[in-house]
């Protein structure tokens, strides 16, 4: 073996028997919650009536990835299909995920000796010893491999490869959030969308209402029974509630331009199917992950807790800066002063070399910097703790909405029925002479505000079953192959 292998094994041999320690504190994932609960008292859903869903909490189960097809909708199939295929937000997501990927694979290069091939060719000109001779001009040049390795004695790289992998860790947490929020907003405009369709039906009922009291009067007037006021109050309703239609096209406009957004496309090329609650089946088993659980299922979550794995490992990257720190070099070299005799074997030249630098005096800049990392770790670890204490507080507030969604149904219900009943009293007493149109006008704003009441309910627990999807963390470690727990 020739001295040239034996320097390059050398150094490489040193470099790997020095490295292994690793200063600082090794991570440790928080412990899970201990609460069992996420309300004071356990939530059981009410009957929403006759002729609505019941729905029912699952405690313990797991969301799936495509949880919107528990909504039995073939169109939001498709159109969910098409926002992750299409949606720039994940594509910004994958990418910076990959980004910081390749940094995990950057910083670990450095546990590894590097390895450089040197060349260089130079001429100059040099007095000779003998005066009288003038001077010489000589050519050198000068060819070869150079090994150097940094000797992570006290783990600094291994620090820094520990807090790339967990910044790697906190993108692809980020990927799997937008995944999440991505099928949630779009599975919510595509709701926005049907409950907009439902308020203008329930819309186009009054109105027609209105037609026929105006009809009534009318006829009354000309009987000579009515009031000409009265065909002015009947006329006033019916413009009343007519300027209600606008408002609720323009939400219906909005919700359909948002989710061609969601899709990836410009409002003027695609637009969204018609949805509405017939063609919208609500779910009736609802999983609610329990809340030990939960910190493992929520990527924002996870997110927090790899930023402070991050902060962790940051503390030890400053505390290896405290520490000496060794440099192995090692060269082999030909030099010749022609070209021709650069490859003889009797022109090479081989070095080994070891260099150690350690810190005395920095002026507390060093110190400063490790204790500066550890405020950041206690800053992340309270960031984290306000981060499911947030998140139990979201799925308490959704469950307690589907509560109260579930018996704002059955109300709406009872007052659309009664409210019906009443107008259609009111105008056969006043057809019959033995009611004042006033009344009418009473029972008409009543039906209104109910039949209104009863679509906004309908729509608002169809939105909230959303939200718990989403709440639950959305089934995204399954969601595709570059969105995965790395637990």
């Amino acid at each position: 073996m020739n001295r040239q292998r034996i320097g390059l094994i050398l150094a490489a041999t040193i470099g790997l028997l020095l490295a292994g320690c690793a200063v600082g504190p090794d991570f440790k994932p928080p412990a899970a919650p201990t609460t069992h609960d996420y309300t004071p008292e356990p939530v059981v859903l009410p009957s929403a009536g006759v002729g609505d869903v019941q729905q029912n909490l699952k405690l313990g189960a797991t969301v799936t990835a495509e949880w919107w097809k528990l909504f039995q909708s073939p169109p939001l199939d498709r159109t969910l299909t098409l926002a992750i295929a299409d949606s720039p937000t994940l594509d910004a997501a994958r990418a910076t995920l990959a980004q910081a990927q390749e940094a995990v694979r950057a910083a670990a290069g450095g546990l590894y000796p590097q390895v450089d091939l040197g060349a260089s060719a130079s001429r100059s000109r040099a007095a000779l010893i003998d005066a009288d001779h003038g001077s010489r001009v000589e050519n050198l040049f000068s060819v070869g491999p150079l090994v150097s390795y940094n000797a992570d004695v006290f783990g600094g790289t291994l620090r820094l490869v520990e807090q790339q992998s967990a910044l790697a860790d906190f993108q692809n947490y980020q990927l799997g959030a937008a995944y999440l929020s991505l099928s949630g907003n779009a599975v919510t405009q595509a709701i926005n969308i049907a409950a907009a369709r439902e308020q203008l039906a329930a819309t186009d009922a009054i109105i027609k209402a209105d037609q026929q009291n105006l009809e009534l009067v009318r006829l009354s007037v000309q009987a000579g029974k009515g009031a000409p006021a009265d065909l002015l109050s009947a006329e006033s309703q019916l413009a009343s509630d007519q300027a209600l239609v606008p408002p609720l096209q323009q939400q219906l406009s909005a919700a359909r331009d948002a989710l061609s957004v969601l899709v990836g496309k410009a409002a003027s090329e695609w637009q969204p199917p018609e949805f509405d609650f017939t063609s919208l089946t609500l779910p009736t088993d609802l999983p609610v992950t329990v809340p030990s659980q939960l910190v493992h299922a929520r990527p924002d979550i996870l997110a927090a807790e790899a930023q402070l794995h991050a902060a962790s490992a940051t503390i030890g990257i400053a505390t290896a800066n405290l520490y000496p720190s060794i440099s192995l070099t090692a060269s082999w070299a030909q030099q010749a002063t022609t070209t021709a005799a650069l490859f003889d074997a009797s022109n090479g030249l081989w070095s080994v070399a070891a260099n150690l630098t350690a810190p005395i005096f920095h002026g507390g800049t060093l110190r400063a910097q490790e204790r500066a990392a550890e405020d950041a770790f206690s800053a992340q670890l309270a960031t984290y703790r306000q981060t499911v204490l947030t998140s139990f507080q979201q799925v308490a507030d959704v469950l307690q909405a589907l509560d109260h969604d579930a018996q704002l149904v059955r109300a709406q219900q009872y007052a659309l029925d009664t409210a019906t009943a009443s107008l259609r009293l009111a105008q056969d007493s006043y057809a019959a002479g033995a009611g004042s149109f006033l009344q009418v006008l009473v029972a008409q704003r009543i039906y209104g505000q109910a039949r209104l009441g009863y679509a906004n309910a309908k729509g608002q627990r169809y939105l909230d079953t959303a939200q718990l999807f989403v709440a639950m963390g959305g089934g995204w470690q399954t969601a595709e192959p570059t969105v995965s727990s790395n637990r």
